[in-house]
């Protein structure tokens, strides 16, 4: 018994900020973010708006899709960096906006690889548990909390949004044909939020010294995503014996559109092939994956036998890839 998608949801915020404008704010034009980052415009939540909002909204979308009700779902994994508050987890305050009384719910956090690891988290739980049979998981970030709009190495790529799946026991020829994560912590320093842990608490000085915003260092996450993504990629197509020719659409971490520019270019892929959101939405961290997934279904992206590629790294530094044979539907039945 595999598990497979069964429904996809996304939420974006009204709120546009275009690079027009943060161009102007940060003095340095809009041809500049373009060129850097291939991003027009990204959203941003509203005051009211916290995380647990945005993942609510993407998994009642997910539910809707997959025609499931909530009472039905029995467990919530909910992939962020952005959390409401320390504690409790997210994942429960979604659980009960949505109404998912029964389901165990907990969050994951692998920066922007989240919503991979919460995907292969929720396959194996499902697979495993013979009473468990639905899982929802959603990748959500709100990170205009956590930015510095005056530092342009970082203010000029992300943004606010939420995607999730509805995932189910189904068929054995469909759904989720293999996956693959991996880290690396003593990269750790790389992306990072220095402030607000048990390391460095909460303090007049992490506030007066900006260490609770998100930092990044740019040029060599950059390097190792062109090093680890094409590793992912052939670690997939060679567990599930596969080309990359059999492969329908590549869904990646939209990090940066240039950056993804290369990368297609590298690996020489077919026009079409590689799905994009970066130039609307900006790198949504957690959520960018299942927001794109979202995006390329509503599209009509995707038909029933496709292949579909997963992809993602961030910070920790994580990576990882779900391999998925496309056919949505009913979940297994007792």
């Amino acid at each position: 018994m595999n598990t497979a998608i069964l429904g996809t949801g996304s939420y974006l915020p009204d709120g546009v900020l275009t690079s027009a404008e943060l161009g102007a704010r940060l003095g340095v034009g809009e041809e500049w973010v373009l060129r850097k980052t291939g991003i027009r415009q990204r959203r941003v939540a509203a005051a009211h708006e916290a995380t647990s909002d945005l993942g609510s909204h993407a998994a009642e979308r997910a539910l809707e899709a997959a025609g499931i009700p909530a009472a039905d779902v029995d467990l919530i994994v909910l992939a962020t960096s952005t959390k409401d508050q320390p504690m409790p987890a997210t994942a429960c305050q979604v659980q009960a906006k949505i109404g998912a009384h029964r389901a165990a719910a907990f969050d994951i956090d692998a920066v922007c690889t989240g919503f991979v690891y919460g995907l292969v988290t929720a396959n194996a739980m499902l697979t495993a548990d013979p009473e468990r049979r639905v899982a929802v998981v959603i990748g959500a970030d709100l990170y205009s909390r956590f930015l510095d709009y005056d530092d342009r190495r970082t203010s000029c790529l992300l943004g606010d949004g939420a995607g999730a799946v509805v995932l189910a026991k189904s068929g054995e020829h469909q759904g989720i044909i293999t996956s693959t994560i991996g880290s690396d912590g003593t990269l750790a320093h790389l992306v990072q939020i220095p402030g607000g842990g048990s390391r460095r608490p909460p303090s007049f000085e992490t506030v007066a010294g900006k260490e609770h915003y998100f930092t990044m260092i740019g040029r060599e996450v950059r390097s190792l995503a062109a090093e680890v993504l094409p590793e992912v990629v052939a670690e997939l197509l060679k567990a599930a014996d596969l080309t990359l020719e059999d492969v329908e659409l590549l869904v990646p971490h939209q990090a940066n559109g240039v950056m993804l520019a290369e990368w297609a270019e590298s690996l020489r892929l077919a026009p079409g092939q590689l799905h994009l959101t970066v130039d609307r939405y900006g790198n949504t961290g957690a959520a960018s994956v299942p927001i794109t997934l979202d995006d390329a279904v509503r599209a009509g992206r995707l038909s029933p036998g496709d292949i579909a590629l997963l992809l993602a790294f961030g910070g920790g530094m994580t990576w990882g890839g779900t391999a998925i044979r496309w056919l949505p539907g009913s979940p297994e039945r007792p």
